[in-house]
């Protein structure tokens, strides 16, 4: 009777070992555009949108190692999509959008991370002999647009006095340049900088 007992057991913990869900493994490196170099000791975060539902659920949290690699191991479970977002400070914010029908539980899922440093262009701009119908515009040509505190890259205009600093950021090691008018006069020019990591570079333009 006892050994009968044994068998029932096994007997019905054999099947539930045959359901059970596999793991999916998503890594890779994640890597500073800046200078082309493997990003350590950046937090990622790893969350989840179940199928029918907008809410995202965070399931795992890691740091990059000293090559910029990281690694996520969990359940195969119905989910419409998963989310990498990566953050360091000094760098900006990224994410990545992983679609469930896009990863295989038969080898490591591959998904390699870009980012940039943070820098910052400085627009020093002064009217030195300022007069009620004065009109300054310029715009931006090159520059970092993708992102909220961006300067926007439409047309600036300013009227009369002018005496102002403008920060934008940036991305580190980048060129940051604007094309600039006085209108009603001949004073057109164009102004670059190089803007280095972590630091602000001044562009001046005295009319």
């Amino acid at each position: 009777m006892k050994a009968l007992l044994v068998f029932a057991a096994i007997f019905c913990i054999l099947p539930s070992c045959k359901k059970r869900v596999g793991t999916f493994e998503i890594n890779g490196t994640l890597t500073n555009q800046s200078d082309d170099t493997k990003l350590d000791q950046c937090q990622l975060y790893l969350y989840s949108t179940p199928v029918g539902s907008g809410e995202q659920v965070l399931i795992d949290s890691t740091l990059t190692d000293s090559e910029g690699n990281y690694c996520f191991q969990f359940p195969r479970e119905q989910v419409e999509k998963y989310k990498i977002s990566y953050s360091k400070e000094g760098y900006f914010e990224g994410e990545e959008i992983v679609y469930f029908s896009s990863l295989t539980l038969e080898e490591p899922n591959i998904i390699n991370l870009l980012t940039h440093g943070k820098s910052w262009a400085a627009l020093r701009i002064i009217n030195q002999t300022p007069s009620s119908s004065d009109h300054f515009r310029y715009v931006k040509q090159e520059g970092k647009t993708d992102c909220m505190d961006c300067c926007p890259a439409e047309e600036q205009n300013f009227y009369g006095a002018l005496d102002t600093t403008i920060y934008c950021i940036n991305n580190a090691n980048d060129n940051y340049s604007i094309l600039y008018w006085v209108i009603g006069t001949s004073n057109i020019d164009s102004r670059t900088v190089l803007t280095t990591f972590s630091d602000t570079s001044f562009i001046e333009i005295s009319y």
